[in-house]
């Protein structure tokens, strides 16, 4: 009977390596893919030229579309370190733990949200704590 229980958890830590595999190479895809995007958008898209404007509304345009380039770039920054963070946590073999309660984070969390730190229940408690703080 406990031959049977080794042989289950094995099979069940070869199925959580091969889907942590998985989630590695989506997520050094997904990395390389935002790097990049980030080189075009800075090298094309920041009037490299320092092109001066004589219509006032056209240099506001121009200005509002960098400042929201900018706040892209910002939001694919933040996305990288946590790819980086979810990353090295695989190589650690630390991953698909939450940090809050210690257990595991089920798979199809991972699967819809690879950078994660939270379970689902931990989660939903936090945003219900900062919703309260608002």
């Amino acid at each position: 009977m406990g031959s049977n229980k080794v042989q289950n958890n094995q099979k069940n830590g070869d199925k959580t390596k091969s889907l942590f595999d998985e989630i590695k190479k989506d997520l050094e895809a997904q990395r390389t893919d935002l790097l990049a995007e980030a080189g075009v958008i800075i090298a094309g898209s920041l009037n490299p030229r320092g092109e001066a404007f004589p219509d006032l509304s056209d240099q506001a345009t121009v200005e509002a579309d960098q400042n929201f380039l900018l706040r892209l770039r910002e939001r694919e920054q933040k996305l990288i370190k946590k790819i980086d963070e979810a990353l090295e946590r695989i190589a650690a073999e630390e991953y698909g733990i939450c940090e809050s309660c210690e257990e595991p984070i089920s798979d199809k969390r991972l699967k819809a949200r690879p950078v994660t730190t939270y379970c689902i229940n931990c989660k939903t408690e936090q945003e219900e704590q900062e919703n309260n703080r608002k």
